[in-house]
């Protein structure tokens, strides 16, 4: 029972990159889904959710889109116009007794 995420990487200010999470030991489908994120120094925050056709923090509303597909257990985030606030480790949540993926690193800087 794992969530493995996956698509971080080093962007420019503006570019885009795709997130991506696969369930692994549980069915997935009935299970809402969520990715967070935590900056150096920061806490941990909710970016999105899959509730309701998907639920958003307000500094990434119109930039972020968090998807499923139940067919492959997987969830998506694409990150649009990203800004070097965005720079983060991303975690997957979601399933059973709540599990965590080991989290992947977006740095967006020129």
């Amino acid at each position: 029972v794992q969530l493995v995420e996956s698509g971080g990487g080093l962007v420019q200010p503006g570019g885009s990159l795709r997130l991506s999470c696969v369930a692994s030991g549980f069915t997935f489908s009935p299970y809402r889904m969520r990715w967070y994120r935590q900056a150096p120094g920061k806490e941990r925050e909710l970016v999105a959710s899959t509730t309701s056709g998907g639920e958003y923090a307000d500094s990434v509303k119109g930039r972020f889109t968090i998807s499923r597909d139940n067919r492959k257990n997987t969830l998506y985030l694409q990150m649009n116009s990203l800004k070097p606030e965005d720079t983060a480790v991303y975690y997957c949540n979601g399933g059973p007794n709540n599990l965590w993926g080991q989290g992947t690193q977006v740095t967006v800087s020129s």
